[in-house]
């Protein structure tokens, strides 16, 4: 077994009494936590926060404290360990990174990357990824630049410019996931990757499921992440070639490599509105 096997395997030990940890916690949390009121809707209809437009700025009003919030969980479920497994052994060459927020990634890119673009739709989310930045050598500040950006439009960024498409946990914050990833894979030169760290509906444990199903619009509304997304099915219904897939933490982490599907590279439109409906219906179950 290969470096990036016994890599894969420290995080797969880690994962799994990490997953217990973060289970356990995470419902003590849900179980004490007071029933949020929701807000009324103009329309006389219950608000919901997974659907709620707006919910992308929880990212900017959290971002101060959003690191100290997460660290401590992402060590004991061995998160670093499958970021840095990613990207050490999968990017390379120009670098595009969306939802990037506080910069979680910074200093796993490896030396084959020769240019880091971070990316973000928060402002200050990046402000954290600017500020940690400046603590690292010289190098490594020349070749990170941070932009905030609407990942699903990039319109700053010049189609197949890119030889990796980096996200982790975004998928659970973009309103429209589906476009998202239709549209990075535009960016990408031919023989580029889009490598995926993200989080969701397990594959294996419909009772997670159904918690999470319950639970999701409490946790959109604290976090701004729809924790209940259908990966897969994201991924599936974008086009992408799927070339490595692992799943940690009761199925609900996924670790992913693909490539552009074909024909990703015309111009795209609409039917990405129906992952975000799919989501409310099952947690309005």
């Amino acid at each position: 077994m290969g470096a990036g096997g016994n890599l894969l395997r420290r995080a797969g030990y880690l994962a799994a009494g990490g997953g217990v940890y973060g289970a356990v916690t995470y419902m003590t949390y849900t179980y004490l936590t007071a029933a949020a009121s929701d807000r009324p809707c103009p329309c006389g209809r219950e608000h919901s926060y997974v659907h709620d437009p707006q919910r992308p700025e929880t990212f900017s009003r959290i971002a101060g404290s959003y690191d100290s919030q997460i660290s401590k969980d992402e060590f004991v479920m061995g998160v670093g360990l499958l970021r840095r497994a990613l990207l050490y052994f999968h990017s390379g060459g120009d670098v595009l990174e969306i939802g990037a927020g506080t910069g979680r990634n910074l200093g796993y890119y490896p030396s084959s990357c020769r240019s880091v673009l971070l990316t973000d739709v928060s402002e200050e989310m990046l402000a954290q990824a600017r500020a940690k930045l400046k603590k690292m050598g010289k190098a490594e500040r020349e070749r990170h630049t941070c932009a905030v950006a609407d990942a699903s439009k990039l319109d700053g960024v010049p189609d197949r410019s890119v030889d990796t498409v980096v996200d982790a946990f975004g998928l659970c914050s973009f309103q429209d996931p589906v476009g998202t990833l239709r549209a990075v894979q535009k960016k990408c030169r031919p023989g580029g990757k889009i490598l995926l760290l993200e989080h969701g509906r397990s594959e294996t444990y419909p009772k997670l499921n159904a918690y999470l199903d319950a639970n999701a619009e409490r946790h959109a509304k604290n976090w701004g992440c729809v924790w209940n997304r259908d990966i897969n099915h994201i991924v599936e219904r974008a086009g992408l070639v799927v070339e490595t897939r692992r799943n940690f933490h009761f199925g609900t982490t996924y670790y992913l490599v693909c490539r552009p599907g074909p024909g990703q590279d015309g111009e795209m439109n609409g039917e990405t509105a129906a992952e975000g409906q799919m989501t409310v219906e099952r947690a309005s179950q």
